[in-house]
């Protein structure tokens, strides 16, 4: 086991089946919500705290772990909370009312984010990319992946990635919706996200794959979104 590994506290909760799970609507949609923690200080982060707020604090607590904070990996109510076609979703407005911690997310995200959930500048803390966030012995690394949403970012830590959904299993996110951008996806898969070392495990933000994790040797090989070779190839698989 390596360093990190030994100080590393990381679960992958599936909505509708850890959380969630009197909430139809949260099964359909199989968001993946995380948490991820330092085992000394006994604090953790919420990746994307949606659906079911109370229940991912719990689950925290019932580790030992007391919330420290969220990371956002993009906008969409359906992994912060807000609006969904007339549903309402909770998120990290939820989460603030039961702690002031903050809520970290890009910086080109952050406008989408206050539309969306109602938080203020001063609840958020806008990241660059590849900055890195330290929780104690635990650090992030941010990587700005866009073109799901302008502002879309994953998380790095050791050899893990927390993908939202910039990349699936055997997959990718949409970009036919509001601030969806082809080219920039491409750009985020093949130029970083295929660039990184081929052990590396991905925790993608939807359970839309045939396993709850992949790894970037696995994508590369099965991915077709992972194996377009230029631009032009990818315009054609979209059909542009």
């Amino acid at each position: 086991m390596s360093a990190l590994e030994e100080h590393l506290y990381f679960r992958q909760l599936l909505a509708g089946r850890q959380v969630a799970t009197g909430n139809p609507v949260a099964g359909q949609m199989a968001n993946f919500m995380y948490l991820l923690g330092d085992v000394e200080s006994r604090q953790a982060f919420i990746v994307d705290p949606a659906w079911d707020v109370q229940s991912l604090i719990d689950t925290a607590q019932a580790d030992g772990y007391e919330i420290a904070g969220a990371l956002v990996t993009h906008y969409h109510p359906d992994h912060v909370g807000g609006d969904l076609f007339g549903l309402s979703i909770e998120g990290v407005a939820r989460l603030l009312e039961h702690r002031a911690v903050p809520i970290y997310v890009n910086k080109h995200e952050a406008d989408g984010l206050k539309k969306v959930t109602g938080l203020s500048d001063s609840d958020l803390r806008k990241v660059e990319s590849d900055e890195t966030v330290e929780l104690g012995r635990i650090s992030i690394r941010c990587l700005h992946t866009p073109g799901h949403t302008p502002g879309s970012q994953c998380f790095l830590i050791g050899n893990r990635l927390v993908a939202g959904d910039t990349l699936f299993v055997q997959g990718c996110g949409r970009v036919d919706l509001p601030g969806g951008d082809p080219d920039q996806l491409y750009e985020s898969l093949t130029q970083k996200l295929a660039k990184l070392p081929a052990d590396t495990i991905l925790y993608p933000g939807h359970h839309y794959g045939p396993t709850e994790t992949s790894t970037i040797a696995d994508e590369l090989e099965s991915n077709v979104y992972l194996k377009v070779k230029s631009l032009d190839d990818w315009h054609r698989l979209f059909g542009r």
